[in-house]
């Protein structure tokens, strides 16, 4: 087996997972559907991962490259107002609710709910990831706080963890309803929340004013 091939079906392997894992969550995800999902055998996941808690660990460190590029790329992060782009990062989430609930929802908040106690070190992998994204969330909502509401009482952190907090309740209500809308109207309401907190008109009212 070349390089090239034990990277491909690593890669298989990593991709399977997230999508299984997603889908039917941890402790019902088996070794034999990362494999079918992924088109392997079972001697090429012993290969690369001693383990499905080794697997796990691998692909909550993929899941989290392939969002902060994700994210990293989006168009919203070249406007110059920190404002518009927190408003940017709330909009493009709802963009990509598409497809199926596996396919838009967190690997981080689903390992998270079920593996809390029983394995301390995905869990703890999964909050590096989650407080990755709330850091480089806060920093826009510091210099939002800066340029539009200096004296407000809040910190950033707490908005940053807050829009965090918004998003995973989402999911789950979503997984619940099985129905993505209410993760879009979850948005909606937290883009208003936004807006609120940093003392500008609504779009509607922007709208009536104009």
């Amino acid at each position: 087996m070349t390089t090239q091939t034990q990277h491909e079906s690593k890669t298989k392997l990593l991709r399977a997972a997230l999508r299984v894992m997603r889908t039917k969550g941890y402790a019902a995800t088996t070794v034999d559907d990362i494999c079918h999902q992924a088109g392997v055998t079972k001697g090429s996941f012993f290969h690369h991962f001693k383990s499905k808690d080794v697997l796990a660990l691998a692909a909550v460190a993929y899941w989290g490259t392939m969002t902060e590029e994700l994210f990293g790329a989006a168009l919203y992060n070249k406007l110059e107002d920190p404002l518009e782009r927190l408003l940017g990062y709330v909009d493009f989430r709802a963009e990509i609710l598409q497809g199926e609930l596996a396919a838009f929802t967190c690997l981080f908040g689903t390992l998270v709910q079920e593996i809390y106690a029983t394995h301390p070190d995905i869990r703890a992998a999964c909050d590096f990831g989650m407080s990755t994204r709330i850091a480089a969330l806060t920093r826009d909502v510091e210099m939002a706080k800066q340029r539009y509401a200096p004296d407000a009482t809040w910190t950033a952190n707490s908005v940053g963890q807050f829009i965090q907090d918004v998003l995973q309740g989402a999911f789950i209500a979503a997984k619940a309803k099985q129905s993505p809308l209410l993760v879009r109207e979850s948005l909606a309401h937290l883009r208003r929340y936004l807006e609120l907190i940093f003392n500008q008109p609504s779009e509607r009212i922007r709208k009536e004013e104009s």
